[in-house]
């Protein structure tokens, strides 16, 4: 599997290149286009039950679609629903990425919803992280724009909740309140915070998903049922 990103980092579109009978599975609707030939399953990867701890727990839909090559090879372009970058990580391992931020892998790489800790619950981010396991490539979608950090042993970065796209299972974090006082939490506006440390690779976003579902509600107009 070969991977060809265009139109970052705005409105990234990833070009997933497949050989003769090679898959790759994909979160339900990420697919904009594909060449002919490619077979489409939608199925709930690894049960009824897993599906739906994936979907509820998780932020992700509770089906995922499989598309498979035809004998002669083929392409898929997959796309977020969200505008902005879209990067491929390479796991051997481990890998826990953001609720939402899971756009495809291949195979090799298994899903599940692993349960953060209360910590992660108090950060904004319901609780619950995607965790893929195994050897093979992950697609991560960010809302804007990505940066990636390399923590050393014993370096430390403070990243609001709503920014984290994914980290390596080096970094361990913990939740604190932005400032010392509760008044100037309140004031910052930035609620709690990750404290993260290395040795890891940690990927950020420049939007915060939250922020703008906060924003639109605030925006759009009031209607009673």
């Amino acid at each position: 599997m070969q991977i060809e990103v265009r139109h970052s980092p705005s409105f990234a579109v990833a070009r997933v290149l497949l050989a003769a009978g090679e898959s790759v599975r994909a979160e339900s609707g990420a697919m904009m286009a594909m060449s002919g030939g490619i077979d489409v399953e939608a199925k709930a990867e690894g049960g009824l039950f897993k599906g739906l701890k994936r979907s509820v727990l998780g932020g992700e839909s509770l089906f995922v679609t499989r598309l498979t090559a035809g004998p002669e090879g083929g392409w898929v372009d997959l796309a977020a629903n969200l505008p902005g970058d879209v990067t491929d990580i390479e796991v051997d391992g481990g890998l826990n990425l953001a609720r939402g931020a899971w756009l495809c892998s291949s195979d090799g790489i298994e899903l599940d919803t692993k349960w953060g800790g209360f910590k992660n619950l108090a950060g904004g981010e319901g609780g619950f992280l995607v965790r893929a396991e195994g050897r093979g490539t992950v697609l991560a979608s960010c809302y804007g724009a990505l940066d990636v950090l390399d923590l050393k042993a014993d370096d430390k970065i403070v990243l609001d909740s709503g920014h984290m796209v994914a980290f390596d299972d080096g970094v361990s974090y913990t939740t604190r309140k932005v400032s010392r006082g509760l008044m100037q939490t309140l004031k910052s506006g930035e609620g709690l915070v990750f404290e993260m440390t290395g040795p890891g690779r940690v990927w950020t976003q420049s939007r915060n998903p939250g922020a703008l579902v906060t924003w639109l509600t605030a925006k759009l107009p009031f209607t009673r049922s």
